[in-house]
């Protein structure tokens, strides 16, 4: 494995004096917070058109099956319970 420590003081060195041009009370996301934000928003409403598309298609009631019958009542008024 490489020795990381000459990059990581490198970069050290780079950042450092950025660093303190940031001034230390004020902190904000910036541009990259903003374009991130956006795009999960944009992502959670593409899926979220896409469920809706998906949930439309979907048929609520239980086609019957062939060879089997419809459940009637019995003698004492209730339906037969469903064999499966």
């Amino acid at each position: 494995m490489p020795d990381m420590s000459a990059s990581v003081s490198l970069a050290m060195t780079h950042l450092v004096p950025l660093a303190k041009e940031v001034d230390e009370n004020k902190v904000t996301p910036g541009v990259l917070g903003f374009i991130v934000f956006a795009a999960m928003a944009l992502a959670v409403w593409a899926l979220m058109k896409s469920m809706s598309k998906h949930m439309g298609k979907v048929d609520f009631k239980e086609a019957p099956v062939d060879g089997e019958e419809t459940a009637a009542p019995g003698p004492t008024g209730k339906a037969s319970p469903a064999k499966g």
